[in-house]
């Protein structure tokens, strides 16, 4: 850790910051967002819900009972 590359941005004070640089060059104070997670990262996939699939699968269900009530309605 000691021979990681260093951040080298100007701090407040003048001197050069000394944390750790992720891998554009710059620390996670000085150099923006961070890189994030790899993509296609499954351990980051929790439980699905928010996949594609599953909001279209939502979707159809709900026009399915709002269909299914205006049908009732009529009757």
């Amino acid at each position: 850790m000691h021979q990681s590359p260093r951040c080298g941005a100007h701090t407040r004070r003048g001197t050069k910051c000394q944390s750790p640089a992720m891998p554009n060059g710059r620390c996670r104070m000085h150099g923006g967002k961070s890189p994030g997670a790899p993509r296609g990262n499954q351990n980051a996939l929790q439980h699905g819900r928010y996949t594609g699939r599953a909001i279209r699968r939502r979707r159809e269900i709900a026009e399915l009972l709002r269909s299914m009530r205006r049908l009732a309605k009529d009757i």
